[in-house]
């Protein structure tokens, strides 16, 4: 057997994990995050002053942030149901270690600090949990497209054939939805008034860089005889295909239906395309073919699981306009907050219970046929993860407010008390006034050239993999190439924003 066929055999016919370890897996970049911060608050607490140095602020981001998720998914994938007690356990003990060491002059009693936390007020113009997710969507992603085709990467995390839940499942819906969150129908404020096609004008033209990319990958792909698991998304299509002509699709079903009931056309889209699926033989084209034994003869044949998918993908992007609406409504209190996470949590166990009467009655989970059921399991997820972020970012508030001058990048600011004049209810752009700390910050820079970053991941997979023979390597080798890797994509992404450099071309 060729090298190529070995690679795509190493790939294909998998079960995917368990929803509970996926949920803790999701757990490990909010506890991380809050490890950064927390040690970035003790440093000011010793020093009298923030970490300005760029290389020791880069090496912190990197060993903290993104090093761990390495490891985890990896050789420390056996201890995983573990991970996330073990960060927390260290994280519980730098606060432990903050709170005891505070100055005596600025010693106030703890039950006073969190009348004084539920009382702060944040910058409404800036949601740094959204920025958060999106990066590390992007980050996750980035890992898991070089470690799969590592034998030390368990098997079950990579993507299922046909049915399960993987967690690489997960990434290719988590991305869509992270898109979705900031898409130009989403950040446009509601006094503002355009014309009705203005979006979707501006957003065929924004996708041709996605195009130019899928057909490049494409082109590279076959040129190489590159190995590539086809019943993903078919013999030509490829994610950038699909994340294209979903944006484009979503712009105008948004400019005929109005956006504040984007869930509806979400719930009817993913409930309609599940009935046609149960009902007609397209389950069985997607699966095997129109002859039944998975032929491959013709466009549609060719590239089925890709095309159809879409409607399960659009679905996904919709549910997602309309939480990124949501979650842009002015709150610029803690307590405004606690309100909006305790709603997404609600949200989330109805979903959940959804999935399962989903599963039960309809399908189970299918990422290549993007059916209900899946749907569904990434919306959860990606809300969960999102409420995650909103938690961490609410306990690094309350550890600043223990420490007075204490700053961490990306994340938010306690700001004065708002004019009682003002009114509540108008909507936040999710973009921030770069901050003194921004150019040390990592999340930062991956959030500037985030397209970049996603593109600079799949030329250095491919790169590895035609150099090295990847299902063979020794677990010391494994992890010295992935932390190479990612530290060098990181690097790039950290010297172009320190230079204010974004590579945007539309």
């Amino acid at each position: 057997m060729s090298q190529k066929h070995l690679k795509e055999a190493f790939i294909s016919n998998l079960n995917g994990t368990s929803l509970l370890e996926i949920l803790l897996g999701l757990s490990l970049p909010p506890l991380c995050l809050l490890c950064r911060g927390l040690l970035l608050i003790l440093y000011h607490l010793r020093y009298g002053k923030p970490l300005s140095s760029r290389r020791y602020s880069l090496l912190l981001d990197f060993l903290v942030l993104v090093s761990p998720l390495l490891f985890s998914c990896t050789v420390l994938s056996p201890i995983m149901f573990f991970m996330p007690t073990i960060i927390a356990a260290f994280c519980a003990g730098i606060f432990s270690k903050i709170y005891s060491q505070r100055k005596h002059e600025t010693r106030v009693p703890f039950r006073q600090i969190v009348k004084d936390f539920q009382k702060a007020y944040l910058d409404p113009e800036y949601i740094p949990a959204i920025t958060v997710f999106r990066v590390y969507v992007n980050v996750l992603t980035s890992i898991g497209i070089l470690a799969v085709d590592f034998p030390q990467y368990p098997r079950r995390y990579a993507k299922a054939e046909t049915y399960g839940t993987g967690v690489m499942d997960l990434g290719v819906g988590a991305f869509i939805f992270g898109n979705a969150l900031v898409c130009p129908e989403v950040r446009q404020k509601s006094c503002v008034t355009q014309p009705k096609f203005s979006n979707l004008a501006r957003q065929f033209f924004s996708i041709w860089p996605l195009i130019f990319l899928g057909f490049g990958r494409l082109l590279s792909v076959k040129s190489i005889e590159y190995h590539e698991h086809t019943s993903e998304y078919g013999v030509h299509w490829n994610f950038f295909f699909t994340l294209a002509f979903v944006r484009l699709a979503a712009s105008l079903l948004l400019a005929i239906f109005p956006k504040n009931k984007s869930w509806i056309v979400a719930i009817n889209l993913a409930v309609l395309y599940q009935l046609i699926l149960n009902t007609t033989s397209l389950k069985t084209f997607i699966l095997h073919g129109s002859d039944g034994r998975d032929t491959r003869v013709g466009f549609l044949n060719a590239n089925r699981e890709g095309l159809l998918s879409l409607f399960g993908y659009l679905a996904i992007y919709m549910a997602s306009v309309q939480a990124g609406l949501w979650l842009l409504k002015r709150r610029n209190s803690v307590k405004g907050w606690i309100e909006a996470a305790r709603f997404l949590l609600l949200t989330v166990l109805v979903l959940f219970v959804f999935l399962h009467v989903s599963q039960a009655y309809a399908d189970p989970v299918s990422r290549r046929m993007a059916n209900l059921s899946y749907c569904v399991w990434v919306v959860a997820h990606c809300l969960t993860f999102f409420i995650c972020f909103v938690a961490t970012d609410l306990a690094l508030v309350f550890t600043k407010l223990l420490v007075k001058g204490s700053s961490v990048p990306c994340c938010w600011n306690v700001v004065k008390p708002p004019n009682t004049g003002t009114k509540r209810e108008t909507e936040a752009v999710p973009v921030r006034t770069e901050g003194k700390l921004s150019h040390i910050c990592l999340i930062s820079a991956i959030n500037k050239n985030q397209l970049l970053f996603f593109l600079l991941a799949n030329v250095m997979t491919g790169t590895v993999n035609i150099l090295i023979d990847t299902i063979h390597s020794k677990t010391a080798f494994t992890l010295c190439i992935l932390h190479l890797y990612m530290f060098f994509n990181c690097l790039i992404m950290y010297i172009l924003h320190a230079k204010n450099i974004v590579l945007k071309f539309w």
